[in-house]
């Protein structure tokens, strides 16, 4: 299989739409340019008090796609007229790598880096010299068929058919999860919460990565049939040494992830990433962090699953946030690597239209998930921590003048 990097792009063919699909992205681009702030490079950017009948203030959060290719007018536009203090990056350490503008000064020179890790609920201030991505020491944690994405995917459904059908290259680790005893000077989140009033003059930027490739291994491989597995494996014994046999082997993992969809990957999210989701609630409740705006790569499905969350528990009307997910289905089109993602997921065998999209179905089936599978938002919220007296603080900080 071909590389991103050696991808004949004038051999891509981006899915056709449909005239109703046409229509309807038609229609959400008169509500974005309504809603939207008028950024230049920064994609899918609006205030939640946007949303219709949204009982937020204004100012207060916000959802945004990629922040590093702001231009010198959109930096204007979100630190100096919205005056943005806390930016919280959800997006996987896969991703991370792929970004050459991650530690582009003229965008973060003023922010504190913050990283949240799951194991310990633990977090890490780094210092001045200190960069995100630093190349670690290999450690025999997570086995060798999920230790790295490939260079070059773009984001955690990628990098889950590189890493569990075989990586060969670039293998670095990206399970950024340290124990208490070997994360050293980190803190653990609750107290950094507590504390965050002498910080309250700072801007920060947290590192909280809600999904990752090993997270959708671990819940595709629990959506999966353990005969369907079986038979698979027994008409393919040599799958663990042999690359042809695992490519035999793709099919029932490919079946359910482009059946699954990004319904599949948002209850995945919501299971998997439930530390991560908490710590973001904690920011956005903490009224000394504001504004915060929260953003993955295009501000489509991590970002929506959080600014779901958090409208639903204010009791928005679940077609207005229905409606403010879709606004996300033209981010991808209007992105400079389209072909490129398309193309990236082509290779893999994945449905591009399925993944790059954003219909109204997939927020509605996330939050009849919610619904059925833990009671209601409130029930949910419990079963991640963020409880009865957190929610009620997230409510007063965002509702209250």
């Amino acid at each position: 299989m071909k590389t991103d990097e050696t991808m004949d792009l004038s051999q891509v063919e981006v899915p056709e739409i449909t005239d109703a699909e046409k229509q309807f992205n038609e229609q959400n681009a008169i509500l974005c340019s309504e809603r939207n702030l008028p950024l230049q490079k920064v994609k899918n950017a609006r205030d939640l008090a946007s949303v219709r009948n949204s009982p937020v203030k204004p100012g207060r959060v916000y959802r945004i796609g990629r922040v590093s290719d702001a231009t010198p007018q959109d930096l204007d536009i979100l630190f100096g007229d919205i005056g943005v203090k806390t930016l919280v990056d959800l997006r996987s350490p896969t991703e991370l790598k792929d970004d050459p503008t991650l530690e582009r000064d003229e965008v973060f020179a003023n922010f504190t880096d913050m990283v949240f890790f799951e194991r310990g609920r633990l977090v890490k201030e780094l210092g001045p010299e200190e960069k995100r991505m630093q190349k670690k020491s290999k450690r025999d944690r997570v086995m060798k068929a999920v230790s790295g994405a490939r260079k070059g995917s773009k984001d955690v459904v990628l990098g889950f058919v590189d890493n569990f059908f075989g990586a060969e290259e670039d293998e670095e680790d990206d399970e950024d999860d340290f124990g208490e005893d070997e994360c050293i000077g980190c803190i653990e989140a609750a107290q950094l919460i507590q504390e965050s009033a002498r910080r309250r003059n700072r801007k920060e930027r947290h590192f909280v990565s809600i999904m990752n490739e090993l997270k959708y291994v671990r819940g595709t491989l629990s959506k999966l049939r353990k005969r369907d597995i079986a038979k698979t494996i027994i008409k393919s014994p040599t799958t663990i040494i042999s690359k042809k046999a695992r490519e035999n082997i793709k099919k029932p993992f490919l079946e359910e992830i482009n059946e699954g969809g990004l319904p599949m990957l948002n209850e995945l999210l919501l299971r998997f990433g439930a530390p991560g989701i908490k710590y973001v609630l904690d920011l956005v409740s903490d009224a000394n962090r504001h504004p915060v705006a929260f953003y993955c790569t295009a501000g489509k499905d991590r970002t929506g699953m959080i600014a779901a969350i958090i409208l639903a528990l204010l009791e928005t009307d679940d077609d207005a946030i229905v409606e403010d997910y879709s606004l996300s289905a033209n981010v991808y089109a209007e992105m400079n690597d389209h072909k490129a993602m398309v193309g990236a997921l082509s290779q893999r065998s994945l449905d591009a239209k399925t993944f790059l999209g954003a219909p109204p179905q997939v927020m509605k089936d996330t939050l009849d998930t919610i619904r059925l599978t833990y009671g209601s938002v409130e029930e949910y919220l419990d079963f991640i921590g963020f409880d009865e007296e957190s929610r009620k603080r997230l409510i007063y900080v965002l509702t209250t003048e």
